[in-house]
């Protein structure tokens, strides 16, 4: 597996990490969930990525990885769900910052992102000096924002976060310029959701909105010219993870085969520059009209 710098945090991050919200799913078998979590390492997805929302995610990160916390760098996200104490605010980040290093089973976390914050708490201050607070005390490693659009770019241009994290798919391609600008100014980027909930195997009615947005955007995608594959999870992999802006893409998933195919893919390298020029250009000739997802 391909390592990268992890911008000036002095990190390093496997090229494929590991997307674990379906890890935390409760119809997933508490032991399928343990296998999955340690198949993921095995393969050398060295990123695991989880949140306060992923139901019990962080809870069996920790049950089953505590003996292999030094093999996997951890990212987690904070900011509301804290009982009695309101969303977005100092003392909900530093409260959330402490439940996650409980259910984690770790002293520090490396990386904690304020999760899809506005951009007015953001401007505000409180929730970022709240991280800037818990690093200062050696809870976590890095500071770092989770989101998109405007609140994306006022996050890279403040100066005060370490990292980020945005969506990145062939459907969504609207942060690269700023993910590039996050790493020439020596941000970790961490680049989510690069398969856009899979819209070339829609079948059913979309699970959010988000995902119905995702399929409207590649049923316009489809018909502009170079813009078609044999295999759509594993160009949309090469394209993101490939990216100049990206540091590491995360993928989740309950089945491990389909960890060992998102591996293959990454593996085969970037793709070729008129492949991924065709691709950009199709996004361009539509994509004006679209903002990005939190």
């Amino acid at each position: 597996m391909q390592r990268r710098p992890f911008g000036l945090s002095g990190l390093e991050v496997p090229v494929l990490g590991f997307g674990a919200m379906q890890a935390g799913d409760p119809r997933l078998p508490e032991d399928a969930a343990a296998r999955l979590l340690h198949h993921a390492l095995d393969l050398g997805l060295t990123l695991i990525d989880t949140a306060r929302s992923y139901g019990a995610s962080e809870e069996r990160i920790g049950r089953h990885l505590e003996r292999r916390r030094d093999e996997y760098v951890l990212s987690t996200k904070v900011g509301y769900g804290m009982d009695g104490i309101p969303d977005w605010t100092y003392d909900c980040v530093v409260a959330g910052v402490d439940a996650a290093r409980d259910r984690l089973r770790t002293d520090a976390i490396d990386i904690v992102h304020l999760h899809s914050c506005g951009l007015e708490a953001l401007e505000g201050g409180e929730v970022v000096h709240a991280l800037e607070a818990c690093a200062a005390a050696g809870k976590l490693r890095v500071v770092a924002y989770s989101g998109d659009g405007a609140a994306l770019r006022y996050a890279v241009m403040s100066g005060a976060f370490g990292s980020v994290q945005a969506s990145v798919s062939l459907c969504d391609q609207q942060a690269l310029r700023v993910l590039v600008e996050a790493r020439a100014a020596g941000l970790g980027t961490i680049a989510k959701r690069p398969l856009a909930g899979q819209p070339w195997r829609a079948a059913g009615p979309p699970a959010d909105a988000v995902h119905a947005e995702y399929r409207r955007r590649f049923a316009a995608l489809r018909d502009q010219p170079g813009f078609e594959a044999d295999d759509w999870e594993a160009l949309a992999l090469r394209f993101t993870a490939y990216e100049p802006g990206v540091d590491c893409v995360i993928v989740g998933g309950t089945n491990p085969r389909h960890l060992e195919h998102n591996l293959d893919a990454v593996a085969a390298g970037p793709l070729d520059p008129p492949r991924r020029a065709a691709l950009h250009e199709a996004f361009a000739r539509v994509g004006s009209q679209w903002q990005g997802l939190v």
